[in-house]
């Protein structure tokens, strides 16, 4: 597994007060970069999404070659990409309705197999939207043939290219299009959405996994470790919206990063049905950090605030890290 770096960066490419080695440095650019998905496009400033998309598709090029095809859910990352009739896509992609794209790369998988093309791999992309929501019978139905599809979800918890309305992975108490902030109990609910990692966990498929757009490395080595295994495999990545959750446009890596310190966003590995690999909690600090740079929450704060609700979601979060015992007791 890739070694994570000890301490926090206080530079492009620097920690503490040294020089990282090159092997370990986050770049933009370089010869060994596809970029499969090029500049040009029009997601929003900060967006997470473009971020993760970038890295994730790169990794997996490397990977296989790049002898790899992509297909796509409608959702923002299709839509920031390819408006008609220009795309920044730099491979093979097909763009599929909002809710087959799982369907359409077992499709891809099947015929590439059948002519004999064993040596070009296959992936499906879509927001949480259309993986969590609209497209959880095709995900589903994927995972229980174990076809040979690694399925990224970018998660930014809501459908935000229509316009911020609640998606089965709004986290509680925030505030959407469909989900008010007014109320005893305002926001989105508690004791609702899916939990599509551990959904996928118990259909028992060769790997599921977890990242964010806060450890890039973690992400590229994740999708190709996947990209190594035949059959279905998950990956679910948060991936912060700035226009959506109403953060700041250069805060999305660290809240990113402040999502899994907290415990609010596990990151793990999975083989099988079984946890094989978590990422320690560093330094353990409070869902308030977390939530206040977002106006989605900004109701549960001030006077009077909510906070019943806050509580109820540091409980929630405490309970990730005792599932999947994320806490790092030396660091702690």
């Amino acid at each position: 597994m890739n070694a994570p770096i000890k301490f926090y960066q206080t530079g492009t490419f620097t920690v503490g007060n040294r020089l990282l080695a090159p092997e370990q440095r986050t770049v933009q650019a370089s010869l060994e970069r596809s970029n499969s998905l090029n500049s040009g496009h029009r997601a929003c400033q900060g967006c997470g999404e473009a971020l993760g998309a970038r890295y994730a598709v790169d990794a997996a090029m490397r990977a296989t070659d790049n002898q790899l095809i992509a297909a796509n859910a409608t959702g923002c990352l299709e839509v920031f990409s390819t408006p008609y009739p220009e795309t920044s896509w730099q491979l093979p992609w097909i763009h599929s309705l909002f809710g087959n794209a799982a369907a359409v790369g077992t499709g891809i998988a099947a015929a590439l197999k059948v002519k004999g093309r064993n040596n070009v791999r296959v992936i499906a992309q879509g927001g949480d939207g259309g993986t969590t929501d609209i497209g959880f019978g095709c995900l589903s139905g994927m995972f229980e043939r174990n076809d040979d599809v690694l399925y990224i979800c970018y998660d930014n918890e809501a459908y935000m290219n229509t316009g911020v309305q609640r998606s089965s992975a709004t986290p509680p108490g925030a505030r959407t299009a469909t989900t008010m902030a007014v109320g005893e109990q305002p926001g989105a609910n508690f004791g609702q959405g899916k939990n599509v990692p551990l959904i996928a966990m118990a259909h028992e498929i060769p790997y599921v996994a977890t990242a964010t757009v806060a450890d890039l490395h973690d992400l590229e080595d994740k999708v190709t470790r996947a990209m190594a295994i035949r059959g279905a495999r998950y990956l679910h990545v948060l991936v912060p919206c700035p226009l959506g959750w109403g953060s700041a446009s250069n805060g999305s890596v660290k809240l990113a990063r402040l999502a899994r310190e907290t415990g609010i966003f596990p990151v793990f590995e999975a083989e099988r049905g079984e946890v094989t690999a978590v990422t320690k909690i560093r330094r353990r600090v409070p869902v308030e950090e977390y939530l206040k740079p977002q106006k989605r929450f900004a109701h549960l704060f001030g006077t009077p605030g909510h906070p019943e609700m806050l509580a109820r979601i540091q409980a929630d979060a405490d309970r990730n890290i005792r599932r999947f015992g994320l806490l790092d007791e030396a660091a702690e």
